[in-house]
């Protein structure tokens, strides 16, 4: 079983960008252009690497190395975005690791890519990028290559040391509990659950009980083997089950107008640990989002409009537009699961003009556009 924050390390330690490996300080797969140079970097890894695992650190500075992190990212469907534009696949994960010295709402993303054995390609175009373009590594940099080239393994014996100097053992797992219950969430409630004696999950919340059904606020959840951040949240609300064999979670959303708020279930995530010593999951969208007056909606957009106009020209906002503010995020939320396509962008101008003037308002925006990536995706 591999340590995730170990092998990132060994990495980063032994090795500059090569033809199984790349970093970068972040990627926004939200933007065409992102989408478009991660798709080309994952075609290139993937056809460079036939018989290995080939990899992308986020969240370090290129120069010298330095774990500066990125918000947590749920992958849950970024196999589906691979499938979608490339021809030949590979499997592809997002994992999110936490380091020690980052901040609690911060990980290093680790994208694992594995090769069908088969040349992958792009399968239509994107951005400067033309379908059927075959991408490859000349050292650091993914380069267009004629289609017919072949693929070469160069890397097997490299890849498996490496993954061999990162196995986790009994001091490694003992040392995460340990640091995950006493130190990064000495002030929630935290729990652990051992399966089939060989994987530890670990998490922590602000626990309360509604309806005889508990729930937890500022969820952690953690796969103390692997160290990887399954789950984590500020905001929303996580109902958590297991049995002998599972881990499942499901996450709900706070969503209304005005008073009228509900909990809205959005996605339940099942993790099942099998006896040969691997682990996989599913996930399952589940929502079904409030709808509204279409009148009230155009209403409410208009109102928003305004505030993001005097947050760009920098005019300062009386007691009332600051309470509006607050529900941005939320309405404007609204506003898109109802029809209004155009708030998505508005949500992401309002993201940038937020973070140094209200950084909890600035939170609030990342999880509902966390949502609409969700439901984009499925």
């Amino acid at each position: 079983m591999i340590n995730k924050r170990l092998l990132i390390k060994n990495l980063l330690a032994h090795n500059d960008e090569n033809s199984f490996y790349d970093k970068k300080r972040y990627v926004d797969i939200g933007e065409k252009e992102g989408k478009a140079k991660f798709l080309k970097h994952v075609c290139a890894l993937a056809n460079s690497n036939p018989k290995n695992n080939s990899f992308i650190v986020i969240g370090v500075e290129d120069e010298d190395n330095e774990v500066i992190g990125v918000d947590f990212f749920d992958d849950s469907k970024i196999q589906n975005l691979v499938n979608a534009y490339l021809h030949n696949p590979p499997l592809i994960s997002y994992e999110n690791i936490p380091f020690p010295h980052l901040p609690q709402d911060k990980v290093v993303g680790l994208v694992t890519i594995r090769s069908t054995g088969k040349v992958c390609s792009l399968r239509k175009n994107i951005w400067k990028y033309y379908g059927g373009s075959v991408f490859f590594r000349e050292g650091s940099i993914s380069l267009p290559k004629a289609f017919d080239v072949e693929l070469k393994d160069l890397n097997s014996k490299l890849v498996a040391t490496i993954e061999k100097h990162a196995q986790n053992n009994i001091e490694l797992t003992l040392d995460g509990v340990m640091d995950f219950v006493t130190k990064r969430h000495r002030d929630l409630e935290s729990h652990y659950k051992v399966f089939k004696e060989q994987f530890v999950v670990c998490w922590a919340g602000l626990r309360k009980e509604v309806d005889h059904k508990v729930y937890y606020s500022r969820v952690d959840i953690e796969l103390i083997n692997e160290q990887v951040k399954l789950f984590y949240s500020n905001l929303d609300e996580v109902t958590i089950g297991f049995d002998k064999d599972s881990f499942t979670t499901v996450e709900y959303v706070q969503l209304g107008l005005g008073d009228q708020q509900q909990y809205y279930p959005l996605e339940e995530v099942t993790i099942s640990f099998n006896n040969n010593g691997t682990y996989g999951m599913e996930s399952d969208l589940v929502f079904s989002p409030p709808q509204y007056n279409k009148k009230t909606l155009h209403h409410i957009f208009n109102a928003n409009e305004h505030l993001l106009t005097k947050l760009e020209k920098g005019t300062r906002l009386s007691k009332r537009e600051k309470e509006d503010l607050a529900l941005l995020p939320d309405t404007f939320l609204i506003c898109f699961l109802n029809g209004f396509a155009e708030a998505k962008s508005r949500m992401e101008l309002g993201s940038r003009l937020l973070k140094p003037l209200y950084p909890e308002v600035h939170s609030s925006m990342k999880e509902a556009l966390r949502i609409i990536r969700k439901v984009k995706y499925n």
